[in-house]
């Protein structure tokens, strides 16, 4: 029989996180590697499981998660904008308090492009009057 499992897609600056939560006791693997492991810092691990906390559904569900791109912080970011979205399918009473969190939105802040005859996205040539 095949196992109930639940999936949602996250994204954040330019990291895709591919989320499937599997009815467990709260495991999370990413890249097939643990959390601890994967992430150095304690404080995107937390970052991580904010959307289990808001819903109270820490424990219930291990957490498979595929990611490429970007640093730890963003991969972070969008494992969680993508565990919120796959607990939407779990149940979608829990839309009114991940809204309010702020955890449904897809961050779109994204590092500005450098422009020509600048060195980067504003830092312009150093001026000299003669």
């Amino acid at each position: 029989m095949a196992q109930v499992q639940y999936i949602g897609t996250g994204r954040r600056k330019s990291s895709t996180a591919r989320v499937r939560l599997v009815p467990g006791n709260g495991t999370i693997v990413i890249n097939g590697r643990d959390v601890e492991n994967y992430i150095p810092f304690a404080t995107l691990r937390e970052v991580i499981k904010q959307p289990l906390n808001i819903t109270e559904t820490l424990g219930s569900y291990d957490i498979h998660v595929n990611v490429n791109g970007g640093g730890y912080t963003g991969q972070a970011g969008a494992i969680r904008h993508g565990i919120s979205r796959a607990l939407l399918t779990v149940d979608p009473e829990f839309r009114g308090s991940l809204k309010r969190a702020g955890l449904l939105t897809r961050d779109a802040r994204m590092k500005e492009r450098k422009k020509p005859g600048l060195k980067g996205a504003r830092r312009a040539p150093q001026f000299s009057k003669r």
